[in-house]
């Protein structure tokens, strides 16, 4: 990463040129201008990461200065210092955009820290830009987003795995992005210009699923007034994906296996094999190997799916993603509304980073557009998130054996009831509780309950 840039505005001279030597004492690239008007036009040739201005200048104040540098680059975060400190002044600052409000006297370290976790904000900002930059202009190319060595890992793996055009087994927990890395494989391959399909072997009983995925011949069944192809017979050239693999019924998987081996199809009411050039790339959140040992999946079709395996690992084992996923669904939330964000408050970017998103990727999504949809600022604040999001689990503590059960116990017991009453009837139980239906199913995830 290359050495942030501070600009120090203040047209007092010692002062500003204190500031500098503390930020190049840090290994800051410290620059500094003696007026408004300066400062503007160095922010305007680019590379600031973040400004520190002084409130108080003649011609042009640090409010002024916020404006112009919001005007310029949105992306550059400021930080406002004065000695005349005011609950109006700081207010207004923070409405206008300012990261943070200092009073002067300060210690060195505090500036220094508040101004890493800024330049941290606003470098996030730019990788945000950057990124829908990149997406805009190759719109097909699907993006699995993450700095995180795991997500990293998975990405390359995704792209060496395309220039071969063997299958390929995705696995797991739902909600991580096991579409968008089979997309990504597809993307990148030779298949690339031909049909990348989709199916959720799940969502469909047995004979749906075999129509869906072999086609019929005319009048094969009652409606069937004309004859249609299949997924594997449209996918040919390209690349079909089976999402949830593993909810496939065993039947399936022997007509499944055959159509792979021989590579030819046979549409339901007909007996005429079809030929098809087919990449398969499966997907599924249930361990193959215990279904494998119990019966409910033939181990011909695994090893067939499973030449090379890719495991996507939960949100929770990658955190460090978190961050920037969570400013790409605010920036695509605002691109569908007319809001404008910042980004996210600190302590409601801590309350993500806390959570556990039993729901993965998915779930950070859902949570961000509502949370855009419910804020009233520029800046997401903890109250526009789901209320259980930012709840501490402060009885959750390891205790001696005492034979009395802690809140948390309780109010896990307690929904235990209230769901039973309902009949495990989740929008009932979630409106006799006094809260919503999304946050009764994250409590029953991240604490494992049967719903």
């Amino acid at each position: 990463m290359t050495t942030a840039r501070v600009l120090i505005v203040d047209d007092d001279q010692v002062a500003r040129k204190n500031l500098v030597r503390i930020f190049s004492r840090q290994g800051y690239d410290a620059v500094q201008a003696g007026s408004g008007a300066e400062a503007v036009r160095q922010v305007s040739e680019g590379g600031i990461d973040l400004v520190i201005t002084d409130l108080v200048m003649d011609e042009m104040n640090g409010l002024e200065l916020l404006s112009r540098i919001r005007d310029t680059d949105p992306a550059i975060e400021v930080i406002v210092v004065t000695a005349y400190a005011s609950i109006a002044t700081a207010i207004e600052a923070t409405k206008k955009g300012a990261y943070h409000y200092l009073e002067k006297p300060f210690r060195p370290e505090a500036v220094t820290h508040l101004a890493q976790q800024a330049i941290e904000k606003s470098r996030l900002r730019k990788k945000v830009s950057e990124l829908e930059t990149r997406l805009q202009s190759h719109c097909r190319e699907p993006a699995l987003i993450g700095e995180s060595p795991e997500i990293r890992e998975v990405v390359n793996v995704s792209r060496q795995v395309a220039k071969t055009h063997c299958n390929v087994l995705i696995t797991g927990e739902s909600g991580t992005g096991k579409e968008l890395a089979a997309s990504t494989i597809h993307y990148h391959s030779g298949r690339r210009d031909k049909n990348f399909l989709a199916v959720n072997c799940g969502a469909f009983t047995e004979d749906l699923l075999a129509n869906e995925l072999f086609g019929h011949e005319k009048d094969a069944f009652t409606g069937a007034s004309t004859a249609r192809a299949g997924l594997l017979e449209t996918a040919s050239g390209g690349t079909l994906f089976l999402d949830e693999i593993g909810d496939m019924p065993l039947s399936m998987q022997v007509k499944v296996m055959r159509a792979i081996e021989e590579q030819k199809v046979i549409r339901v009411g007909g007996n005429q094999p079809v030929p098809v050039d087919v990449r398969i790339i499966a997907a599924t959140n249930k361990d193959l190997k215990k279904a494998l040992g119990a019966g409910f999946f033939r181990q011909d079709l695994y090893f067939r799916l499973n030449v090379i395996s890719i495991y996507i690992p939960p949100l929770r084992q990658r955190k460090r993603d978190i961050p920037l996923l969570a400013h790409f669904f605010l920036t695509r939330a605002a691109n569908k509304t007319d809001k404008k964000f910042s980004g996210f408050s600190k302590q409601a970017m801590d309350s993500l980073l806390n959570y556990d998103f039993p729901g993965n990727v998915r779930e950070l999504e859902n949570i961000v557009e509502r949370a855009a949809a419910m804020a009233r600022d520029q800046e997401i604040q903890t109250e526009d998130l789901p209320p259980d999001i930012s709840e501490m689990d402060v009885f959750s503590f390891s205790r001696p054996d005492s034979g009395i059960k802690t809140l948390e116990e309780i109010k896990q017991d307690y929904i235990q009831w209230v769901l039973n009453k309902s009949g495990r009837n989740k929008t009932r139980a979630a409106q006799l509780l006094g809260i919503n239906r999304a946050s009764l199913w994250r409590h029953l995830r991240r604490n494992e309950i049967e719903d």
